[in-house]
């Protein structure tokens, strides 16, 4: 998963925003690399699945709510660990808070050409990464030489939020919306799918289960928290803050079940007011 960052660090704990869950995989990779940071994931589940907003709009959002976000926390370091907000919106963000560090996730075309032996390489995605120039500029500058389909899933990051919570996500939902990840041509078959949605990986088992053959799905998750470590450098933290690792949630939610969950990765649910 191609990342991005700025240099300048501030004295809050490390922001790790999505637009729901799928962050989570990033912040577990996250805690791993760097076990004394203080972590406070956010979830813009209030504007969940935000892969159906329309352009404009979606960016606006995003710098309102970035701006409140930054404004109280004032964190250390941001992890913007979803594809459709970063490419959307990752250069204004910048732009609006100079003095903030972002690290951003971009999909992972770069690797998939480098390791790819057929030249047949999917990019699994939302719409709205599926839409953005952005998107496009990645193949033309690094997979020029390859076949990149570009897949959009309308359901993928709310059946992975369902499998999540332990809802019943059956295998012929998933396969309906990984199916056109699979193409054959000239004896060749696609041997990589970039997995360029956060909410994903998730799914990553049950996808090798169902898929018609197998390939490599690449996860963003390891290498958007090893840039973390790179854009902190020496000022990551040495020894336990004594502060909780916590989660903001911007529907507010009171689900226990949420919160039941959230234990498991390490985080307390708190109130956004």
């Amino acid at each position: 998963m191609g990342t991005e960052s700025d240099k300048t660090l501030g004295d809050g704990p490390v922001l790790i925003f999505d637009s729901g869950l799928g962050g989570l995989t990033v912040l577990r990779e996250a805690r791993y690399l760097l076990p004394y940071e203080t972590l406070l994931y956010v979830a813009d589940d209030a504007a969940f699945p935000i892969g159906r907003w329309a352009e404009e709009d979606l960016k606006a959002h995003l710098l309102s709510l970035f701006a409140n976000l930054i404004a109280k926390h004032r964190p250390k370091a941001v992890v913007i660990a979803c594809n459709t907000a970063f490419t959307l919106a990752g250069e204004a963000l910048r732009k609006a808070h100079q003095k903030t560090p972002f690290v951003g996730t971009v999909p992972a075309i770069k690797p998939a050409a480098e390791q790819t032996s057929s030249g047949l390489i999917s990019v699994l995605a939302t719409p709205g990464t599926v839409r953005r120039t952005y998107t496009r500029s990645l193949i033309d500058s690094f997979a020029s030489q390859c076949h990149v389909r570009l897949v959009g899933s309308d359901m993928l990051a709310e059946l992975s939020e369902q499998h999540l919570r332990g809802e019943d996500v059956t295998d012929e939902a998933l396969l309906a919306e990984i199916t056109d990840c699979f193409l054959e041509q000239d004896d060749r078959r696609t041997d990589i799918v970039v997995l360029a949605c956060t909410h994903y990986p998730f799914l990553a088992n049950r996808f090798r289960k169902i898929a018609p053959w197998p390939v490599d799905w690449l996860d963003p998750a390891e290498a958007i928290a090893r840039q973390l470590v790179r854009v902190l450098e020496g000022n990551a933290a040495r020894a336990p803050s004594g502060e909780a690792d916590r989660a903001l949630f911007t529907s507010d939610p009171q689900d226990p079940g949420l919160s039941r969950l959230l234990v498991g990765f390490g985080l307390t649910l708190v109130r956004t007011g």
